[in-house]
């Protein structure tokens, strides 16, 4: 049972995520590491495969692969993670401190072994 509520609450919180990138990208554009060409086509590109992976994992059929596709998202986003720690200037753009952007890391590997439960 708390399986299935977690497949709601993942496909809703990717989802609603995703759709931001498109609604708000110069939110997200900050933190896109400054070595990595095209920031705001990266930014839709990830929230395409957030709104794309969090709707398709409610479909038990294409779960499995929902769930890997969410772990590679989730790896291939990680070094915005780490920017946002490292760039004084993201954190003013986010506002956030860089105290709130280390404590966010863990994050990422929790959200990584959820989404992994769901490739089971």
């Amino acid at each position: 049972m708390i399986k299935k509520i977690s497949i709601y609450i993942i496909s809703f919180a990717y989802i609603f995520v995703g759709i931001k990138h498109f609604t708000d990208p110069h939110f997200f554009s900050p933190i896109v590491p400054d070595y990595l060409p095209y920031p705001l086509a990266l930014v839709y590109i990830s929230g395409f495969f957030e709104v794309f992976l969090g709707a398709l994992i409610l479909f038990s059929k294409y779960r499995k692969i929902a769930a890997w596709g969410l772990i590679l998202l989730l790896i291939a986003v990680f070094p915005a993670n780490i920017f946002l720690v490292q760039n004084v200037d993201a954190q003013i753009a986010l506002n956030v401190t860089k105290d709130f952007a280390i404590y966010r890391l863990p994050f990422q590997l929790l959200f990584i072994l959820l989404a992994y439960w769901h490739t089971k």
